[in-house]
């Protein structure tokens, strides 16, 4: 924590020049997303208090039981960017379809689609572990002035003009980049305002830590098999310390400060792995490398990956630049 008093709406204003496309729209849209997100916050602090714990009933387009806490953030996300009315597009891990937006007044105008998970890590909200919320910006591909289409999401990530997440746990951060490092913000609930905390985060280039549900060690495919035992050989700086969290935001946060990688392969199992491409891989990937840092499906560059569906999973290896080369060393032998 650096003592840093700067505001994040003091920041994207001082920042807004530096983006090769400034007209002010992106900076309006980052801050709908703070709105949103100070509101998710809220709720989530209530978690207990009110009845919004526990699964909804629902399931979403993966077959997944939705929690109340899904339902409740993946509606405050859309309301919040749809009544600022500064996007075209909203894909949401929780819906079927994309959202095509057009505000009455700008005839299909705006240029910015917004992709998000609303709460990564919300089986975990019951028994009171940190969650999150991920999100990625593109500018659209098709001709303003007409509706959005499938092809401005399906998108590589290298097209990405900003990403983030929102941790909230101990504290509510803020973490984002639009090309230019990484830098996070803590809110201050007394006042709701988000404060730099954490200016040009950065991946250590080696850590200690390696996060993945090793219980799921007998589906992994030989290559991971061999990084696990890597990582439990007592040689050099070894053996690493395994951390896992089961909440993507929580898991990668931590390993950004302290150094490490996070796996999440695909299995017998799970044939793709089970992260999304653009509402949680591309993203936290995008992060990642402006923070020094590396991630790949085990063979690819993540944000070379040329989706061709809304919900693509995708094998995810994320970290630590020098662990995430191992790792894949580990991969290419198999």
């Amino acid at each position: 924590m650096s003592g840093n008093t700067k505001t994040l709406g003091e920041f994207i204003i001082e920042n807004q020049a530096s983006f090769k496309y400034s007209t002010g729209e992106l900076s309006k849209l980052i801050n709908a997303i703070r709105l949103a997100a100070k509101v998710v916050n809220h709720e989530v602090n209530k978690a207990g208090l009110v009845d919004i714990l526990g699964a909804s009933g629902e399931t979403n387009v993966q077959g997944e039981d939705q929690q109340k806490l899904d339902v409740m953030a993946n509606k405050k996300f859309i309301q919040t960017l749809t009544n600022r009315e500064i996007v075209c597009g909203i894909a949401s891990e929780e819906e079927d379809d994309f959202i095509s937006i057009n505000s009455l007044d700008n005839n299909h105008q705006n240029k910015y689609v917004v992709l998000f998970d609303p709460l990564d890590g919300s089986s975990n909200i019951d028994v009171n572990v940190s969650v999150g919320t991920i999100f990625s910006i593109y500018r659209r591909v098709t001709p303003i002035g007409t509706p959005v289409s499938i092809e401005d999401f399906l998108q590589p990530g290298r097209n990405q003009v900003a990403a983030g997440y929102i941790v909230y746990g101990t504290s509510t951060m803020l973490v984002y980049t639009t090309g230019h490092g990484v830098n996070g913000f803590t809110l201050n609930p007394a006042i709701g305002t988000f404060y730099l905390s954490h200016p040009d985060m950065r991946y250590p280039e080696d850590g200690k830590i390696y996060s993945m549900n090793e219980g799921n060690y007998v589906h992994f495919p030989e290559g991971v098999k061999r990084y696990i035992k890597y990582c439990q050989q007592e040689e050099g700086d070894r053996p690493y310390t395994s951390r896992y969290i089961g909440s993507l935001v929580s898991d990668f946060h931590r390993n950004m400060i302290k150094g490490g990688i996070y796996i999440y392969p695909k299995s017998n199992a799970a044939e793709n792995g089970k992260l999304r491409l653009l509402y949680e891989c591309n993203p936290m990937a995008f992060i990642a490398e402006q923070a020094g840092g590396k991630a790949s499906d085990g063979f690819t560059r993540i944000m070379d990956i040329a989706p061709t569906e809304l919900h693509q999973r995708v094998p995810f290896f994320c970290g630590s630049r020098n662990m995430v080369t191992k790792a894949e060393e580990f991969m290419q032998q198999s």
